[in-house]
């Protein structure tokens, strides 16, 4: 079982990160000139594109739903250690 001091550890390194929500933009397949990239935040609180060297398609959609999918997935294993 994850201890709370993993899903701590865990949680510190999701919020390190640019801010969300974080969108992965495909060349071909989301846009048509320029490489694949994932755009962090929105807005004003728009930070830096990600532009992974070597990903494929699904790397990129991956780590860029990771940046939603990590606080979710804490939220739940939190409330199911409460229960």
């Amino acid at each position: 079982m994850i201890t709370e001091e993993e899903l701590q550890a865990i949680e510190t390194r999701c919020n390190q990160t640019q801010p969300g929500p974080w969108k992965a933009y495909i060349e071909d397949r989301d846009h048509e000139s320029g490489n694949s990239f994932i755009m962090t935040g929105v807005g004003d609180f728009r930070g830096e594109d990600i532009e992974p060297l070597g990903a494929t398609d699904a790397d990129f959609d991956f780590i860029a739903a990771a940046k939603q999918d990590i606080p979710r997935l804490i939220a739940e294993i939190r409330e199911l250690h409460r229960l």
